[in-house]
């Protein structure tokens, strides 16, 4: 996707946010346009510490609310848009709903971080949160084999969690 916006400024700058990558570009009328690219590595991480941490904090919380196959995949390389996926999978309905909800109040009150979007909930087969740089995906088996996000990025880095998840029964 490319979006070029012309800049009256002789050098331009851009604001970059913790889920874009934003190059400059020259057109061919001497006019400066943006390009925004989201397929391909970011070239520089605005905190990749922090967005592991809430990946893992994650990955335990959903644990911790009985959710089963839970991978957290390092999307660095895949995408400059996030960081890590965490899936999980759960088993019904109020079971999605109990890991997305405890998700959103550890990583809101924990870690001070706030969800930017959410989606799926209504549905319940499959909800996504979004926290800019860590997107969780919540599923239940069948549509989890479905769509299979983690066949589909089978070259993406996993985290260990062996540690994470521990102590967690």
């Amino acid at each position: 996707m490319n979006l070029n916006l012309a800049c009256s400024t002789s050098k331009p700058t851009a604001k970059i946010s913790r889920s874009q990558d934003i190059r400059v570009t020259e057109d061919t009328d001497a006019n400066e346009s943006m390009e925004h690219s989201a397929s391909g590595p970011a070239p520089k991480r605005e905190n990749p510490e922090l967005s592991l941490k809430i990946a893992l904090a994650a990955a335990r919380t959903a644990a911790e609310n009985g959710g089963t196959d839970i991978l957290v995949l390092d999307m660095a390389q895949h995408t400059a848009i996030f960081d890590y996926f965490v899936i999980a999978t759960g088993t019904s309905r109020r079971q999605l709903h109990a890991m997305s909800e405890d998700v959103d109040r550890v990583l809101e009150d924990e870690l001070n971080d706030k969800r930017m979007n959410i989606d799926g909930y209504d549905d319940s087969k499959w909800i996504v949160l979004d926290y800019g740089t860590v997107v969780i995906h919540l599923f239940d088996e069948d549509t989890r084999k479905f769509y299979s996000l983690e066949a589909l990025y089978a070259d993406a880095k996993k985290v260990d969690l062996t540690d994470t998840l521990k102590d967690i029964k």
